[in-house]
């Protein structure tokens, strides 16, 4: 608790919130890119904290929300398969699919288990051949490692009734996409620290030359937080578009090598959709073809799934910062976090969730 505390400090962050007002004197729009920094902003109220100049913007950064509903759909197709265990990590199970979700197959008798890790799943498959055991592999670059060493697991171990449903997404593609589009309103970025901590920052420099941004590494603590809105106020008024580490208590530039090379071991490019935004040229990592054993998508027949969005959610414009939750009509009133019509009200590191969590509701 004491290290904890020392990123709280109540007078530290008082002092670093007033050299951010003296700081910023025009207008900023810094977008943040993962969905645990906008927790933890309206968790602690730090954009509270801000000067008007200084204007937040929630980015793409939770690889639950992203996940493209057919993805979603498909997980639901298989779940409700007999002799199928369908393994997950916790907040996906109520995320919405076309129809129903994880939890509600559960309830009507599906083998939907919550697992912590995917070599759980690994043992769970294991422990059963006589089941097909899924894994569903969400996640950015944090999650992507271990996902990678549950595939190279279950070879070692020859099982021939393990596999995963992939929907991993990388973090520098989006951030193309959100500055490349003719809408973009984000001036400077901060990077998701978790993320860099695997993946080093070294990649961001080339955006950041490229579209002549600030994106400063930050981490999850109000004093994390605040710092790297402070670094890249400070580079915004005085047009520097550099890339700064402000979590260097965990990050370096060239991340997590060992793990780097486990992903790309197993995992390569391709492109992928993102839920609520659409196709992300090379977003994406699919199973390499000698690992496509391991493919839920190939192992079952999926060919007739079809899709159906909430015509009222807004959450692809809330995921490219182009719109606050708020600003729905559905928002608080026709979805909430106990009937979401979209998956950045259900996840626990939504906007939508964050927002309703920590602030007044408004309908």
């Amino acid at each position: 608790m004491r290290y904890q505390d020392e990123f709280r400090d109540a007078e530290l962050v008082r002092k670093l919130a007033a050299r951010i007002q003296e700081t910023a004197q025009h207008p900023w729009v810094i977008m943040e890119v993962c969905g645990g920094q906008t927790h933890s902003i309206m968790q602690h109220g730090i954009d509270q904290l801000l000067p008007e100049t200084i204007e937040l913007v929630h980015g793409p950064g939770c690889p639950v929300c992203v996940t493209p509903l057919e993805l979603i759909d498909k997980a639901l197709a298989i779940a409700a398969l007999p002799n199928v265990v369908f393994c997950s990590f916790g907040d996906m199970l109520r995320v919405p699919g076309s129809s129903t979700d994880l939890l509600k197959l559960r309830s009507q008798g599906a083998q939907v288990k919550i697992v912590y890790s995917p070599l759980d799943a690994v043992r769970i498959a294991q422990e059963n051949p006589h089941l097909q055991v899924v894994f569903f592999a969400i996640g950015f670059e944090t999650t992507a490692p271990v996902n990678a060493s549950a595939v190279l697991y279950a070879q070692k171990l020859g099982l021939q009734n393990f596999s995963l449903l992939v929907s991993q997404v990388t973090v520098p593609a989006a951030m193309h996409a959100i500055l490349g589009s003719p809408h973009n309103r984000v001036q400077g970025f901060l990077a998701a620290g978790h993320v860099c901590t695997i993946m080093g920052y070294h990649q961001y420099h080339a955006i950041s030359q490229k579209y002549h941004v600030p994106i400063v590494v930050t981490g999850f603590e109000p004093l994390d937080i605040l710092q790297g809105i402070f670094l890249a106020a400070a580079q915004l008024e005085r047009g520097s578009s550099l890339v700064e580490n402000a979590y260097p208590r965990l990050v370096s530039e060239q991340g997590n090598i060992p793990a780097q090379k486990m992903i790309d071991a197993v995992f390569e490019p391709c492109d992928r959709n993102w839920r609520g935004i659409g196709m992300i040229p090379a977003s994406g990592l699919k199973l390499r073809e000698e690992y496509e054993f391991f493919n839920a998508e190939n192992r079952f027949d999926l060919s007739s799934i079809s899709t159906r969005e909430s015509d009222i959610c807004i959450s692809g414009l809330i995921l490219q910062g182009l719109r606050k939750p708020p600003q729905c009509a559905a928002y608080g009133t026709l979805c909430t976090p106990q009937h979401p019509l979209g998956a950045t009200m259900v996840s626990s590191e939504g906007t939508c969730a964050a927002y309703y969590r920590y602030t007044i509701k408004e309908g």
